[in-house]
């Protein structure tokens, strides 16, 4: 006697490749709801931080970083040792990404004065680790003078920008906050750090993998 063979029948094994059907389509959902709040993240600290700057001009007709009276301004009464001045030369000077130093950059004052007037959540203190800035992707987040000097040629007054973003979400950053094109408008993306970044190109083009630097001229 043949001995009797057992298996899968054709509906058995169309159900299981519906429920792997299901489960594959819920999970690239899923992530695609993670992208997509990533990059709304993103966009709102380029949304935010352009209101910082115009709060502390309308309170303290000075650039918070710049400011040359932020003693009176910031810090509390009696004490006037709480940070220290800027130039008051009308830019924010330093590179957006520059350490924290002795002098401070006036880039890195920028938000010591933003916090100390109460318009920037944050630690005050310079010393302290989670001081300076980071965006959804664990990038840094920096404003510098606009100008000749402006990291990827963006144009305006300042500039700001923020590192460590994946190639994946700068389009829809971009398409987001600007022209949908990386290599044009207000904002730009580019390759490398401080001012010498390498704007996306023909010869250097977008690669979703890689991290780039993003910055939005205002």
């Amino acid at each position: 006697m043949k001995a009797r063979q057992t298996g899968f029948t054709l509906v058995e094994i169309a159900i299981v490749l519906v429920i792997i059907g299901l489960l594959m389509g819920g999970v690239l959902k899923g992530q695609e709801l993670i992208n997509s709040a990533k990059v709304k993240n993103l966009a709102q600290d380029f949304r935010t931080v352009p209101l910082y700057i115009y709060g502390y001009q309308d309170k303290f007709r000075a650039l918070p970083g710049d400011d040359s009276r932020a003693d009176t301004h910031v810090c509390a009464a009696g004490s006037t040792s709480c940070t220290t001045l800027g130039d008051g030369n009308g830019r924010i000077d330093g590179d957006w990404d520059a350490a924290v130093g002795s002098p401070q950059p006036e880039s890195v004052l920028f938000w010591q004065h933003l916090r100390l007037a109460n318009l920037a959540s944050g630690p005050t203190l310079t010393t302290d680790p989670s001081f300076l800035p980071q965006n959804a992707d664990g990038g840094r987040i920096g404003v510098q003078a606009g100008g000749a000097g402006a990291p990827l040629g963006v144009r305006g007054s300042h500039a700001m920008c923020s590192g460590g973003i994946l190639g994946k979400y700068v389009v829809q950053l971009d398409t987001a906050l600007d022209d949908g094109d990386p290599t044009t408008g207000s904002m730009r993306a580019g390759t490398g750090s401080g001012t010498t970044l390498t704007p996306v190109s023909t010869t250097n083009p977008l690669d979703e993998a890689v991290a780039y630097a993003v910055c939005l001229g205002f």
